[in-house]
């Protein structure tokens, strides 16, 4: 509504600009051809010149905002083609929206126009021009000019020496070329990250970004320019709305103008991941190495390594101790599991593919993958601990692998196997998935290869020296020992997902997914204390009840929490000095990250209705963080009478300051800001 309310002012200003100030205020429109003649099939350029008033603008094709850029309509003779407009290079300026890109002085705006090959010589042509535009400086005026042109064609183009001093000003406006620099563009979370290298191909450092498309920022709208290695990396943010909180569609595709030294126009780029590149082959063998040792460490598995023994005796009693039968058994089973491997594999990269995301790093920059993660390694851990139980018939799958017959049957146990390894197989098939990810198609399916023929290897060694049985472990208590040990690998890895989570959402938000990981630990335990074959069936069904009650509500306490709109300035008394000073109402939070009051008003106080309201009130948020000690903070609060936090302090201009109490409601925040008088208005 406040949006619709500015657009309303400035229409409304226009239109009293445009009645009452069109004799006074006006910009001088002139039109010009660099050409005295022209000739069938050639180009020649026309100049549209704007001169305006003094501190009154115009604007770049994307303005910014709601204001109307420079068009022009033509009206050509048969045959004649017009070029896009020429744009300048503009200024970038707060506006009412954001940031506005916009023409001070004097702009020339260029257009090229192709004559027809068949144009017949001797005569003339008669081009028209309708051209629309809009200055603005406190409020805003639409204009118009109309203009015709009439040139004479002949067989050789002649160019007109009086406007040879405009045509060069009108092009030491435009942005230079970008042809030396290789641009490349990706996604980056909500973002936007262009990379132009060599960094040596640009004079400088590049200062801002003028896109001409709404659906991107410019660099001083919240981006950001690095240098990195002999690259620029420009990031900008992404615009989801327009001044009337419509949609933005995301197009896949920007172009515009970077700002610097020598500004340059950069062309139409395609906003995609980069392609995977190949690993050299000395990293590579480490890789296929070690998703080799992946695949045969799944086979000291609890669910994996009863089935080796039982599945060779098989092959040995099916092929009646042939020792080529048994190693075609072998064979099979081996095909199985990396015919197995290939599907799970081709999954993986058409997800991959899908998702325009190459790199596992680009994955781990969507919070929800993020959380989505940390939840299955911390669960897997569960598993792996002991604190429940998944896959607990794997060893009867051994016995009916053991009890199929045929080539066929041997092979369908190779597909059954990689079945029953993958829910045991967190610690080294995420190692796996995080190394693969990222690798072109070959490298990605030879490395899933690797793995397969590790998982497969014991198999096929033992097929073809079946007398290496005697020498396998007996089952037994070490492999739980070695389960719960891996267990640890997966709880480390939850961790680091965790704190990569931290870092997306905020430290202020970091106790919902802690004690969201609580509950569904709570969740883990029920379920396997209580959902026990041995125990009655009321038993089990409300184990599973309780189980989801808690993993539900653990899921949505560590969920990404909605972005606040509210934006906490850091605290200082000078601060608050300047603000009161200027007439504007200030509210102090004096909080830490170990308050836990602190952190659960965070939660339940500050609702949409209360932001609403201190944005209508123009109150200022500012925050006194005392996680580690700072003396002014407990100076501040000697002062109000106060020595433990939460405390948080309302101060207008004019009034004794209030101390709320220590647990805020949404409620009783809705009262005291409501007591306020309105933005602007004065006690």
């Amino acid at each position: 509504m406040h949006r619709f309310l500015i657009l309303l002012l400035i229409a409304c200003g226009s239109l009293l600009s445009a009645s009452g100030q069109s004799q006074k205020i006006a910009s001088i429109a002139t039109f010009h051809s660099e050409q005295k003649t022209i000739s069938p099939g050639q180009s020649f350029t026309l100049a549209l010149k704007l001169s305006h008033p003094a501190d009154w603008h115009s604007y770049y094709q994307n303005s910014g905002g709601v204001e109307q850029s420079p068009a022009i309509q033509w009206t050509l003779p048969s045959g004649f083609k017009t070029g896009p407009i020429q744009w300048p290079v503009p200024r970038v300026k707060d506006g009412y929206f954001g940031k506005s890109f916009i023409y001070l002085g004097s702009p020339i705006f260029l257009v090229d126009i192709t004559a027809p090959t068949d144009l017949a010589l001797g005569s003339s042509v008669t081009l028209t021009a309708n051209a629309t535009w809009q200055i603005c400086d406190e409020s805003c005026i639409s204009e118009k000019a109309s203009f015709t042109l009439n040139l004479a064609t002949a067989a050789t183009a002649e160019k007109d020496p009086e406007q040879v001093a405009l045509f060069a000003e009108a092009r030491l406006q435009l942005p230079a070329s970008a042809a030396s620099v290789t641009i490349s563009a990706q996604p980056l979370g909500e973002d936007v990250e262009i990379r132009l290298a060599p960094a040596a191909a640009l004079q400088g450092t590049p200062t801002d970004f003028v896109p001409d498309q709404a659906f991107l920022h410019p660099v001083t709208a919240g981006g950001s320019i690095t240098r990195a290695g002999d690259a620029w990396l420009i990031r900008l943010k992404r615009a989801k709305t327009d001044a009337f909180d419509a949609p933005i569609p995301q197009a896949a595709a920007f172009s515009g103008i970077l700002l610097g030294e020598t500004p340059l126009r950069i062309p139409s780029t395609a906003i995609a991941a980069p392609a995977a590149e190949s690993l050299p082959i000395s990293a590579y063998l480490k890789v296929l190495g070690g998703m080799m040792l992946g695949g045969l460490i799944l086979n000291l598995m609890p669910c994996v390594f009863p089935v080796i023994g039982l599945k060779i005796m098989g092959f040995v009693q099916q092929a009646g101790h042939d020792r080529k039968k048994i190693a075609l058994h072998g064979l099979l089973f081996t095909g199985g599991v990396l015919s197995s491997f290939g599907v799970l594999s081709g999954l993986l990269f058409a997800a991959r593919a899908a998702t325009t995301v190459t790199g596992w790093g680009y994955q781990l920059q969507n919070p929800w993958v993020v959380l989505t993660l940390m939840l299955l390694m911390f669960v897997l851990a569960l598993n792996m601990f002991g604190l429940f139980e998944l896959g607990t018939s794997a060893t009867s799958v051994g016995g009916s692998l053991q009890q199929k017959q045929g080539l066929s049957g041997s092979f369908f146990s190779g597909v059954l196997a990689t079945v029953v390894a993958t829910p045991c197989s967190g610690p080294f098939l995420g190692v796996a998935i995080g190394t693969a990810i990222g690798l072109p198609a070959f490298q990605f399916f030879a490395a899933f290869t690797a793995m397969a023929i590790g998982l497969s290897l014991p198999y096929l060694v033992l097929s073809i020296f079946p007398k290496l049985i005697d020498y396998l472990p007996r089952p037994g208590a070490w492999m739980e020992s070695f389960k719960q040990a891996m267990s640890f690998l997966l709880f480390a890895t939850a961790g680091y997902l965790l704190w990569v989570y931290a870092g997306q959402i905020g430290l202020d938000n970091l106790l919902g997914p802690i004690f969201g990981l609580s509950s569904i630990a709570v969740a883990a335990w029920i379920y396997g204390r209580w959902n026990l074959p041995h125990l009655t069936r009321t038993t089990q069904w409300a184990a599973i009840a309780l189980s989801l009650f808690f993993a539900v509500g653990g899921f949505l306490m560590a969920k990404p929490p909605e972005k606040s709109p509210l934006v906490w300035e850091h605290w200082s008394q000078e601060r608050v000095d300047e603000l009161t000073a200027a007439g504007t109402p200030v509210f102090i939070d004096f909080t830490a990250q170990w308050c836990a009051t602190c952190q659960v008003n965070k939660r339940t106080a500050y609702s949409k209705e209360v932001i609403a309201l201190m944005k209508s009130k123009g109150v200022v948020a500012l925050k006194g963080d005392k996680t580690n000690p700072d003396p002014k903070i407990e100076a501040k609060l000697q002062e109000l009478g106060r020595s433990a936090i939460p405390v948080n302090v309302l101060i207008s201009p004019g009034q004794a300051p209030v101390v709320t109490p220590e647990v805020l409601t949404s409620g009783y925040l809705k009262e005291l800001f409501g007591k306020l008088p309105a933005k602007g208005e004065v006690n």
